[in-house]
């Protein structure tokens, strides 16, 4: 598609999610001296996801805290695990507990389920980590910038102003990303492996192209003159000071 066939025209943009390979393709393209762009990197894929666990069931029976259910957020990352054996999952809690609670639950859906081969594979990449305090776990969530971040917590809204880098983002126990995948309307072209930090998702704007137009008067012109012969001449492109002042001083 970038450089076309006999019977494709040769395109202006690629778009589109992918595995490892798509995404070397990708960015293969993006060195090359064509005309020619991308989105973005994107793949293979990965979820972080997290989840202050669960609490005491007094207070959870009062509706008072949050309580995660194990088994939603072990299919979370079980629906990631088996796009591939490049695939990242990664789960971070307060509560120890509950990390051994959602490590038990995949164990037991694995035996369950078609992709496990895939899945079991991907885990080895995986990790599950403890922290003393949410605001750490959205600390380490930014600075790995995930391509899918699930905050699987009831007060997961009031955390949002916590992220500061990530693809896309999925709130509360109800909200699984495979929600993101098919049916919420969301662009799913997503920046991975750190991305997030730099690019942004797939959007409208990115089947867009800007064209900047500038139009001087020559009073205009006269007002920023100094500044830009000064600049000009400091870089020494003598004709770029040279075209401002034959014009200021005509």
């Amino acid at each position: 598609m970038a450089y076309g066939t006999e019977t494709i025209p040769k395109v202006s943009k690629i778009f589109g999610p992918g595995n490892s390979w798509v995404t070397a393709a990708k960015q293969l393209i993006s060195t090359l001296n064509i005309p020619v762009s991308i989105d973005m990197p994107a793949g293979p894929t990965e979820v972080l996801i997290i989840s202050d666990g669960d609490t005491d069931p007094l207070f959870v029976a009062f509706d008072l805290l949050s309580q995660a259910d194990p088994l939603f957020v072990a299919f979370d990352l079980l629906s990631q695990a088996e796009h591939g054996v490049d695939s990242q999952v990664i789960l971070i809690s307060d509560d120890k507990v509950f990390l051994n609670e959602v490590i038990i639950e995949i164990e037991n859906a694995l035996k369950n389920i078609s992709t496990k081969e895939i899945a079991a594979q991907s885990l080895k990449n995986s990790k599950f980590i403890y922290v003393k305090n949410i605001k750490c776990a959205f600390n380490i969530s930014n600075s790995y910038s995930p391509e899918h971040l699930i905050i699987s917590m009831k007060s997961a809204e009031q955390w949002l102003d916590a992220v500061k880098s990530a693809g896309s983002i999925f709130l509360g126990e109800w909200s699984p990303e495979s929600a993101g995948d098919y049916c919420t309307g969301t662009n799913h072209v997503l920046p991975t492996s750190g991305f997030a930090n730099s690019y942004s998702g797939l959007s409208v704007d990115s089947f867009r192209k800007a064209i900047s137009v500038q139009k001087l008067t020559k009073e205009g012109l006269e007002l920023m003159s100094n500044d830009i012969i000064n600049l000009a001449r400091s870089e020494g492109l003598e004709a770029h000071a040279k075209a401002v002042e034959v014009r200021v001083n005509k």
